[in-house]
């Protein structure tokens, strides 16, 4: 039974793609389950074309396969150290099977000599799947790496000061996409601005992107998609494996993961991350750092039950800690003062959290389970910036006109984020597989507290205006409801239909209906239709957090309410044979439109950041064209090549304008090479980005003039970057090189050298900071 977070195939879209057949697997004469078989149709007319449909029996020996689109009647099941058996299946119904696999020869060794699609042919929502050969690809350091050979997900840097990055799925930043690690909600809240470096490359397993709204199962925040993030198992990783990285700026990574199987129920994992930048760099000699000092501290530990008899339980737990300093070449952080005397900036992250899932699976009904998933969060952080700004001051000759004076001070943001979340989550079928059903109750809690002062004091204002003016605080208690129904006719529909209730303690009633329908027109062309709702509460100061390292003064309305969206799009994949090897073709066009956002205003008056809910009659949507393909034209060498068009516009002061450093266009190519055995593997990435709009803090839009507002536009420009690893028993050693061509935005900072003026902007960040980056490491595995 697949549940929420608990094994592979229970994300959002997976998890719908439920098996008309199931059964165990079992030695002959001792009846010992047998884990690890190895279970695939064999088809009464073999097609080379055809995507092959397996599966692995889990450790209780039980399997949950498929059926394909196309006539098979026959099952191969195949184990180690077994001999193989051939099972007829009936063409109708859910049959149970039980196969018992007599003792036989040890098999050689086996060569895996093709890789299943990156684009799932059985999921019902159109999921492009990162695997961690993937990761292998480039460095990897942490999550904000891992989508550097993905054409589907942009990862921009945030600001040229603190060295933060974001994700954009469908034109939309990240925090409209849901991101969940073992598909439970995470890093979400405060925790965005920073939370691509949260969890290290070595971490993760593999990563799931899902265009589209997705399951109701998971929340009601997912807008424009998800990306659900598996760490290692602990029953099924490495024992060990040990990642050394460095560069040539004089950042190094070090990470060790370790696991035990303690006995053939318990299991555990330990996932340790460090990461250090002491070395000052500038670069482009603006005389600010191009990355600013870093050390983090990361650790992850999880414990993993498994009973045989239907119960599987697990826990997390995980701590971090992280310190960043940047700004200017001569800032050392030594108290108040030397904000004062120099630009710079400190961000301090204390974070805890932790886990408990457990389900159990009828045992007699492996399609019937229940299960309950409790996490919490504590996020803690400060940070501080040198800020300047100006006030017209009158001296002492009252008959002289007042005088702009420039003040130096720093601009604190601090915050605190409580949560809690409790699913009760149960899944049965109406009648047989072809019919199942998932229902349960949730709780969100979650507590804010903010504060953001730039150290200004008004004569007009009382003691209890400027601490609310200062201070934010929200307390969000969220109990709701979901059901969601799957229709598979184990040939060619899947549909999949959910709606949630929640009622927010703020906001009243939230209703989210979603749709998810798969359509196999032919046996290798697959057509997807998606559509839904998403609600979220905005955290207006953290959702623009760059925007920190700038002159601009934060204006933020009163009262926002929440943001709501609705989500229609849909995907044609095509699975085809190209000079006789697999090969795939995607294309697919999400439109997203805001019936509620909150706008972050940087046009209307370039030094202000205006953060309001979006104007009555006022228009906010993103449109995502992608057309990706995917061949081998040689063998061992993967070609993918990938074009966007987003076109993404809200309207600013009444006037609908291009959202400020999003590209219009974009293409991605990336060539990857592996010999045989793996020895040598080779990958060359493209990225070319078209024009993207820029709001300066220095220009203002034109007001009633009757003309059309033209921002002012980036250029275009490519990235190019290259890795080589050389692979052996148990070590693979690594060097690469980003930013190849060395290309470089002129001037990241605008008025790096008056960075207490009013013209000083580190936040239109539109291209690489530092240049060429070379970098080097190794993986020791034992398996």
């Amino acid at each position: 039974m697949a549940l929420l977070g608990l094994r592979p195939g229970a994300a959002a879209a997976q998890s719908t793609a439920i098996a008309p057949v199931r059964g165990e697997v079992t030695e002959a004469g001792k009846g010992t389950p047998l884990p690890g078989a190895v279970l695939r149709w064999l088809f009464d007319i073999p097609d080379a074309n055809a995507p092959v449909i397996t599966t692995n029996s889990d450790e209780a020996g039980r399997f949950t396969l498929v059926r394909p689109a196309r006539a098979a009647s026959r099952l191969v099941v195949q184990a180690l150290g077994y001999r193989p058996d051939t099972l007829a299946v009936a063409a109708t119904g859910a049959p149970y099977l039980r196969v018992a696999l007599r003792a036989g020869q040890e098999l050689g060794e086996v060569t895996v000599t093709a890789r299943g699609p990156a684009y799932s042919s059985l999921t019902p929502a159109n999921v492009q799947v990162i695997s961690s050969r993937d990761l292998t690809k480039s460095a990897c350091c942490n999550l904000a790496e891992s989508f550097e050979t993905n054409a589907s997900v942009e990862v921009t840097t945030s600001d040229a000061v603190s060295g933060a990055k974001q994700i954009q799925l469908l034109g939309l930043d990240g925090s409209y996409s849901l991101l969940t690690v073992d598909n439970q909600p995470a890093l979400r809240g405060l925790a965005a601005p920073y939370r691509l470096g949260y969890l290290a490359g070595p971490w993760i397993e593999s990563i799931e992107i899902i265009k589209g709204t997705g399951s109701v199962v998971n929340g009601y925040e997912a807008i424009s998609g998800q990306v659900n993030v598996k760490l290692k198992e602990p029953e099924k990783t490495d024992q060990l494996l040990f990642n050394m990285y460095g560069n040539d700026l004089g950042k190094f990574d070090i990470n060790l993961n370790a696991s035990a199987r303690i006995s053939p129920k318990w299991s555990t994992v330990l996932l340790l991350h460090t990461d250090h930048l002491g070395n000052r760099v500038d670069r482009n000699d603006d005389k600010f750092l191009d990355l600013p000092l870093a050390t983090q501290f990361n650790a992850f530990n999880k414990w993993k039950y498994l009973s045989g008899h239907g119960l599987v339980s697990e826990v997390g737990l995980g701590a971090l800690r992280e310190t960043r300093q940047g700004g200017q070449l001569g800032f050392r952080n030594t108290g108040d003062a030397a904000f004062l005397q120099n630009y710079g900036t400190t961000q301090a992250t204390t974070r805890y959290t932790g886990y408990a899932k457990t389900s159990y699976t009828w045992p007699s009904r492996p399609f019937q389970s229940l299960g309950l998933l409790l996490s919490g969060t504590d996020h803690d952080f400060t940070s501080r910036y040198s800020y300047g700004y100006q006030t017209y001051h009158v001296g002492h000759d009252p008959t002289l006109p007042p005088a702009l004076v420039s003040n130096r001070t720093s601009r604190r943001y601090d915050g605190t984020q409580r949560t809690g979340l409790a699913t009760l989550l149960f899944q049965s079928a109406l009648g047989n597989t072809a019919h199942v059903y998932r229902t349960g109750l949730s709780f969100l809690y979650d507590d804010y507290k903010e504060l953001l002062s730039d150290g200004r004091t008004y004569l007009i204002e009382t003691p209890a205006e400027a601490y609310a003016r200062e201070h934010r605080a929200r307390r969000e208690l969220v109990p709701g409801a979901f059901a969601e129904y799957t229709y598979q006719n184990s040939r060619n529909l899947t549909v999949v239909a959910g709606l949630r209730a929640d009622r927010h303690n703020l906001y009243g009633w939230q209703v989210t209906p979603r749709l998810n329908l798969k359509y196999d027109v032919a046996k290798n062309t697959v057509l997807r239709l998606a559509t839904g709702r998403g609600f979220r509460v905005a955290n207006p100061i953290a959702d623009n957090a760059a925007m920190l390292a700038s002159a601009r003064e934060f204006v933020i309305g009163a009262n926002l309410r929440p943001e709501k969206a609705w989500n229609l799009g849909g995907s044609a994949t095509q699975y085809f044979t190209a000079l006789g090897r697999p090969a795939t073709f995607i294309i697919d066009y999400y439109h997203t439109d805001f019936q509620n956002q909150v706008v972050a205003d940087m046009y209307t008056s370039g030094g202000f950041i205006i953060v309001d809910n979006l104007v009555p009659g006022g228009r906010s949507f993103s449109r995502s064209m992608q057309a990706e393909l995917q061949v081998e034209p040689l063998k061992g060498l993967q070609v993918k090549g990938a074009y966007k068009y987003l076109d993404v516009r809200t309207t600013y002061d009444n006037i609908l304008l291009p959202k400020p450093l999003t590209p219009t266009h974009r293409a991605f190519l990336n060539l990857g090479y592996a010999s045989a055995f793996d020895k040598w593997r080779g990958d060359f990435t493209v990225q070319w980005f078209g024009q993207r709009p820029l709001a300066h803090v220095t220009s203002t839009h034109a007001h009633g003039s009757g003309q059309e507002y033209t921002p002012e536009m980036a250029p275009r420009y490519a990235a190019l970057n290259a890795q080589v690893t050389r692979a052996f028993k148990r070590l693979e050693l690594y060097v690469g090189v980003e930013n190849l061509t060395n290309y470089r935005q002129p001037n990241p900072i605008e008025g790096a050298a008056a960075p207490f003026s009013p013209s000083f902007d580190a936040a239109m960040v539109w291209g690489p900071v530092f240049g060429r980056l070379t970098y080097g490491g190794l993986r020791y595995r034992i398996e």
